[in-house]
């Protein structure tokens, strides 16, 4: 992989990874149209971590309260029913169930699942279901809300993001909208407990860049710079947006996005397995 080619998919791993539209799904598609080779599950978990730090920094203050709370409480029995120390146990346990699948499925998730016509699909259908569930739910639910059962379907909902095209922070938001809480707090819950899988994940992948994979250590190092730098942005302007928006618009561009990709595949112009599994 070149350096050009890193810069541009870290761009668009940057803006895309927060916005509920799937970053996986735009890598692929966007090296599937230019015909280059698939940059591979490996530099998409990789530059993935790029985002996350974003989050990191983004979320910092809230961060420090669930984990220094979360610490403290685990001596501290008065300690045990601040939101924060809540928090706390609710992502450790929002992240086993994508854990377990992500290691179950490996296999499909480097090959099958990267079929171009899957990924058309589940933009559409999971975009749909975004925006019916964004439109009917209800919007009163703080973070201080969250329950272990609530927490628990957070997570459920966070390995639907296994499939490239669904998105990570699309199908947990559409979790957290069905069990009634607003944008900003949905989106947030989101955001934080897509921090352990994401690193996991990416430190775990790590171990195939420079084999058989396409992306080198060079490139990906620089794919993930540029993430961070361009996830912290787009994930500044999104909370605020959602504060006075819908979803709406994210949902008519995974539909538009989806139906362009079967027209582009049927007719022949993608190969829908075109550069997938290429080293």
């Amino acid at each position: 992989m070149s350096i050009f080619e890193a810069v541009v998919l870290g761009l668009i791993q940057g803006l895309t990874e927060f916005l509920p539209v799937s970053s996986s799904a735009h890598l692929r598609v966007f090296a599937a149209f230019f015909q280059w080779p698939d940059p591979g599950a490996a530099f998409t978990a990789v530059t993935q971590i790029g985002t996350e730090l974003a989050v990191v920094v983004y979320f910092r203050k809230r961060i420090w309260a669930v984990i220094s709370t979360w610490l403290r409480s685990l001596f501290d029995r008065d300690l045990r029913g601040d939101v924060n120390a809540r928090i706390g146990w609710y992502v450790i346990l929002a992240t086993i169930p994508i854990g377990v699948l992500g290691l179950l499925l490996e296999e499909q998730i480097d090959s099958v699942f990267r079929d171009l016509r899957l990924i058309a699909l589940t933009l559409i259908v999971f975009g749909v279901i975004l925006g019916a569930v964004d439109h009917f739910a209800r919007r009163e639910r703080q973070l201080e809300d969250l329950t272990l059962g609530r927490g628990i379907t957070f997570g459920l909902f966070q390995t639907l993001a296994l499939i490239p095209g669904v998105s990570r922070s699309g199908a947990t938001i559409t979790g957290g909208r069905l069990l009634g809480f607003d944008r900003p707090a949905a989106a947030e819950f989101a955001f934080l407990i897509a921090l352990p899988a994401v690193f996991a994940s990416g430190l775990y992948k790590m171990l195939d860049i420079g084999g058989g994979e396409y992306a080198g250590w060079g490139a990906t190092i620089v794919g993930t710079v540029v993430a961070f730098v361009i996830g912290y942005v787009v994930i500044a302007w999104l909370m605020r947006f959602i504060s006075t928006h819908s979803f709406m618009p994210f949902v008519y561009y995974r539909i538009a996005l989806g139906v362009l990709i079967l027209v582009l595949v049927f007719s022949g112009v993608l190969d829908p397995e075109g550069g997938a599994g290429v080293g």
